[in-house]
């Protein structure tokens, strides 16, 4: 297939486009670069530069695209609180552009990078795909929108859509891992301890409902994440929009990655103990049964290889994740 890569520069984009080249497709990544870079765009991927309201039509006018695989967002929970317009704008706003000119130019097949955010506080664990949509901030809203949006065009234009909801992401693929400014994910946060750039490691909340007392994560290797973006292009159905979970159905810990962390680095990793983060639930995991029994996929590698993988990255080494 020829495909364009929305956000193809950035952490999970830069390893989507990687596994899509190794799979034969022919790749094009659009990014504005605005929290990507551009030297992450893998080797075979062409790069446009520009953002999806600029740029998006004019690529797509050049003909023979088979589908989109949409990445593009801003994504940082406490700036949305800050900036709920910005959010809208570019989530909502940026996507519906899109839209409009896969539209245009007669492309029907779409693949987005939703969130476990757009379910907010969880009735239950684990969560199914079927649970209340009830965001509580404005990065979760503006892609429930998106989810929202993509309905309608299913049923209005005959688009054939999948949402693929993501939990925690971690680990790095072939010389692509995380490398966001400021960096908000605990992994990369714990290893930066671990590398010297960091004395400590904060952890919020020691009371929790939980076997350790701190919150329990879902987290899902990046290339087993990319895997399914792979899988759901094939599912894509005119006219249908499918939403899927992706997670590996269990969780860990704070304190367990924390430990993982220190055995995988040697490092001793002190930790510096506060109360809880307000809005922080005790456990978010999610049920991947869904796109297991509908696509066969699930999560292959555990948290020691996506620890592994990361520090191998942070260090200068490529990251597993063959």
């Amino acid at each position: 297939m020829r495909l364009l890569v929305t956000g193809g520069a950035g952490y999970i984009g830069s390893v989507v486009t990687a596994q899509l080249l190794d799979a034969g497709h022919e790749t094009v990544v659009l990014d504005d670069c605005s929290k990507g870079h551009s030297e992450s765009v893998p080797p075979g991927a062409r790069f446009v530069r520009g953002t999806l309201r600029e740029m998006a039509e004019p690529v797509l006018a050049e003909g023979g695209f088979d589908g989109v695989v949409h990445l593009a967002a801003k994504s940082l929970v406490g700036e949305s609180v800050q900036r709920p317009g910005l959010y809208f704008s570019e989530n909502l706003g940026g996507t519906l552009a899109l839209l409009e000119a896969m539209r245009r130019t007669g492309v029907a097949r779409i693949v987005f990078s939703s969130t476990a955010a757009t379910y907010g506080e969880p009735a239950g664990v684990p969560i199914v795909e079927t649970d209340p949509t009830l965001p509580t901030n404005p990065y979760g809203m503006s892609k429930l929108a998106v989810d929202t949006a993509l309905t309608e065009h299913a049923r209005l234009h005959g688009v054939g859509a999948v949402s693929l909801r993501y939990f925690n992401v971690a680990g790095a693929h072939r010389g692509y891992g995380e490398r966001h400014d400021p960096e908000t994910h605990l992994i990369p946060n714990v290893l930066a301890v671990a590398a010297g750039a960091k004395e400590s490691v904060s952890v919020f909340g020691t009371d929790y409902p939980t076997p350790d007392g701190t919150c329990v994560r879902d987290y899902i290797h990046v290339a087993d994440l990319a895997g399914a973006h792979l899988l759901a292009l094939g599912a894509c159905t005119p006219g249908s929009h499918a939403i899927y979970n992706l997670g590996n159905g269990s969780g860990y810990s704070v304190r367990e990655v924390i430990e993982v962390c220190r055995r995988v680095t040697g490092h001793p990793i002190p930790v510096v103990t506060g109360p809880r983060r307000a809005g922080d639930p005790a456990v978010l995991v999610a049920s991947a049964a869904k796109i297991q029994a509908e696509l066969g996929w699930k999560a292959e590698r555990d948290l020691s290889a996506m620890v592994t993988d990361a520090w191998a990255f942070m260090s200068g080494g490529a990251g597993a994740g063959a």
